[in-house]
């Protein structure tokens, strides 16, 4: 680390890195409208996973970066276990952008210097009021869902019927009384909301950074 960053709070760091992973992700999603001559056919990823679970009209099995080209199973697979989990987290934090913007924090205060859960400000302003110790705590507690809770059969946990399916073998919230259609549109509308959430949440971070006046979220 360089004297400059050695200088820098932890908040500081997290919020330049947050804005270096927007721009990073701003320029990858720039590729899908690349020339045609510049682009993965996505003929053969459509006949080899046209059947998998969220090919569905009018995409299909959509892949515009070619990232399943000369794919297996066992890459799907890996890809799929990705997005799903990118998806859940997306969904979990657009809930709490719109839950903290219309008013609702946890009562009481966040440390014992006094800093309260409702004055801390929203989106990219809560890096800057939270407390350092208080990321440390985020960062340990999400590393440690990672290593020991959230993991499927590819990760040492028992076999789950599907990929993304976390129960480990202790959690069911009645799963296994729903019959294979029901299944089928349950994981589907998880996987679709997963994809929305993760572009709602993109913009939602986005425009805060370029200053405008978001609709309906801003007037929260």
């Amino acid at each position: 680390m360089n004297q400059a960053h050695a200088h820098k709070p932890l908040t500081q760091l997290i919020y330049e890195t947050m804005k270096l992973i927007v721009a990073s992700l701003l320029a990858g999603s720039a590729a899908a409208f690349a020339p045609a001559s510049q682009m993965v056919s996505s003929s053969a990823v459509s006949m080899a996973f046209e059947n998998e679970l969220g090919a569905q009209p009018p995409l299909g099995c959509f892949d515009p970066l070619g990232l399943l080209e000369d794919a297996d199973q066992a890459r799907f697979d890996r890809l799929r276990f990705t997005e799903l989990k990118h998806g859940r987290v997306c969904m979990l934090a657009f809930l709490g952008q719109i839950t903290t913007r219309s008013g609702i924090h946890l009562k009481g205060d966040i440390d014992y210097s006094g800093t309260s859960f409702d004055s801390i400000g929203n989106g990219w302003a809560a890096l800057e009021k939270m407390p350092q110790i208080g990321l440390v705590q985020m960062i340990a507690f999400v590393g440690f869902l990672e290593l020991f809770v959230m993991r499927d059969s590819a990760n040492g946990a028992e076999p789950g019927d599907f990929v993304g399916d976390f129960r480990n073998g202790y959690l069911d919230f009645g799963w296994d009384r729903f019959d294979e259609e029901t299944k089928m549109f349950k994981r589907a509308a998880e996987l679709n909301n997963g994809r929305a959430a993760m572009l709602g949440i993109l913009g939602l971070m986005v425009h805060e950074q370029l200053g405008t006046n978001m609709p309906v979220i801003g007037q929260l």
